[in-house]
């Protein structure tokens, strides 16, 4: 893509740089695996040079076995679609650079693979984040949040207008919307009013659910200053609750997709590129917003 576009440019962070950088939960995450983790950075320049940009945070976890936890056999061969927040921010980073949006979008992608190995991570154990937050990871199958919430950190040197984070996070999505919505938390209200209108239009709708502090004490962990799990119920929130507690420093929104990121068995069987139209959509919003502030400038 970096060769294709002028625009774009691509740095990949390999583990020893993440190392450096202390970002232990992720690397937790690819410990088992003969695959090194990634995390890769896309940056779209087409905005003014100061201007903040507009960071997607992608999961990218090209197979999920689940790990030590490991995932029951049948339908395993689908978590190959574990990296679909990945797909699709890489997908909307694309169509920014085709459609050469007057803005700034940088996409960032945590990439690893999630196998039991002799080296795996062990439920139990106790991860330092990049934030310098202590995680005890009960299940290694939460793995998703793991690689997510150094990457949100790692984020906030970009000093971003808005940050969205799109991933096949949690089962809970699926029984709780299906596979027709996309599971929407934020941290701030306009944000999610316009990921929400965006999707609206682009007819790849998303539903916000509550991410009130209420939630967040099924987080607590006697070893560590949170769990990566929260029991039972509400399992989606307490996933967007983990993550909350790495993105106070901007707006940030979360898109669960884990209900509409692929179609499962028969002839339909593959991927269906879900929120990238929602994505692109939000992202030509704020372009155009760009765009009417320059036509005030020239009013004045």
């Amino acid at each position: 893509m970096a060769a294709e576009f002028e625009s774009l440019k691509v740095k990949v962070l390999d583990e020893e740089k993440m190392e450096k950088l202390g970002m232990h939960s992720l690397l937790s995450v690819g410990r088992g695996s003969a695959q090194p983790s990634k995390l890769i950075i896309i940056e779209y320049r087409g905005g003014k040079k100061d201007e903040a940009p507009h960071v997607l945070v992608g999961k990218g976890i090209t197979f999920d076995t689940g790990g030590i936890s490991l995932k029951p056999g049948a339908a395993m061969d689908e978590m190959k679609f574990d990296m679909c927040g990945a797909a699709s921010v890489i997908g909307t980073i694309e169509s920014v650079a085709e459609m050469q949006l007057p803005i700034n979008v940088t996409a960032v992608v945590a990439a690893a693979e999630n196998m039991p190995g002799s080296q795996a991570t062990k439920p139990g154990d106790v991860v330092t984040t990049m934030s310098g937050q202590t995680v005890e990871i009960l299940n290694t199958d939460a793995e998703g949040r793991l690689v997510l919430c150094d990457a949100l950190t790692y984020v906030e040197r970009f000093k971003p207008a808005s940050v969205i984070d799109v991933a096949t996070l949690t089962g809970a999505c699926i029984i709780a919307l299906g596979h027709h919505a996309s599971g929407l938390l934020s941290n701030n209200e306009t944000l999610a009013e316009s990921l929400l209108k965006a999707g609206d239009y682009a007819s790849d709708r998303a539903w916000p659910l509550p991410l009130w502090d209420e939630y967040q004490e099924l987080l607590d962990s006697n070893f560590a200053d949170m769990a990566n799990i929260g029991g039972r119920s509400a399992g989606t929130i307490t996933a967007a609750c983990f993550l909350s507690r790495f993105t106070k420093s901007y707006p940030w929104a979360h898109l669960d997709i884990a209900g509409t990121a692929w179609n499962s068995g028969g002839k339909e069987k593959g991927a269906t590129g879900r929120c990238v139209s929602l994505l692109c959509q939000y992202l030509i919003d704020q372009a155009e917003l760009v765009d009417s502030d320059t036509e005030e400038d020239h009013h004045h």
